[in-house]
């Protein structure tokens, strides 16, 4: 079975405290984008993991793909199965292309041996490898609240606009992200922030994370910065960075130009 793991953005990310356990509770709207990974998932004599694309650091036995597989294999007795990873989906770049591999595991897993599980149990099962994948089993907007993995579904349409999301090949990592912040409870919610509509994002609607590492990597600055001179109607680090995206109205190819090594995806919401 071969399914297409997909990244997601974040449309603002507030830091609001520190938990007793050590992880922070956030506040974000997660949106899906269609920019993917593959992923094929076959019975087989015996158990084995390979991977393509991009080269994934690691101990591929550490993978979050075998991390779901065991989960379930321990749960249900599951047999061997040959499971190859295409990456596309840059890492350290606030996408979830991690967490999207995990959860579309266990949902090709829970198709392959029929386990018949639910959305809600596979979305219990998914809380337990990694705090944002929970959100690619339903993989539809949510407001995002606690460790980012409780939540809300939100009525939220972007259908029509382009999207450019856009990697710089610079790896953050999420504990470098979360040290570099105080977290802040909000003044506004960002769902009544979005209700406002697109046109007002601008000067409303933020990712506490760009004040933490904009003055490390003032690169990313500027490729935000040259996102809005090219004409988008809003733009933003994704999560914990470092890919930036912007949100456009019409074509947006002949504004675009990037360096060579960035990672670049664009399609329509």
């Amino acid at each position: 079975m071969l399914d297409f793991p997909n990244a997601k953005i974040n449309l603002g990310l507030f830091v609001t405290a520190k938990r007793p356990d050590g992880f922070h509770n956030l506040e974000s709207v997660f949106y899906p984008v269609k920019w993917c990974d593959a992923l094929e998932v076959l019975p087989a004599p015996e158990l084995n993991f390979t991977m393509s694309g991009l080269p994934v650091p690691g101990n591929p036995d550490t993978n979050l793909c075998l991390k779901a597989y065991k989960l379930l294999q321990e749960k249900y007795g599951l047999p061997p199965v040959q499971m190859h990873l295409h990456k596309v989906i840059p890492m350290g770049a606030g996408l979830g292309g991690g967490s999207a591999d995990a959860a579309f595991a266990l949902k090709l897993l829970n198709q392959l041996f029929e386990l018949k599980l639910t959305e809600d149990e596979l979305e219990d099962y998914a809380r337990t490898l990694g705090s944002d994948c929970a959100f690619f089993i339903r993989n539809k907007p949510v407001l995002a609240t606690e460790k980012g993995d409780v939540f809300t579904p939100i009525e939220l349409d972007l259908s029509g606009y382009a999207c450019v999301v856009v990697y710089p090949g610079i790896h953050i990592t999420t504990a470098e992200a979360y040290g570099s912040i105080r977290p802040t409870e909000p003044t506004v919610s960002i769902t009544d922030v979005l209700k406002q509509g697109v046109h007002t994002w601008k000067h409303t609607l933020k990712n506490d994370f760009e004040t933490a590492l904009f003055p490390k990597y003032p690169e990313l600055a500027a490729l935000k910065e040259n996102l809005y001179e090219a004409g988008a109607a809003f733009a933003s680090m994704t999560g914990s960075g470092s890919a930036v995206y912007a949100l456009f109205k019409g074509d947006v190819r002949a504004n675009l130009v990037f360096p060579n090594h960035y990672l670049v995806w664009e399609g329509v919401l």
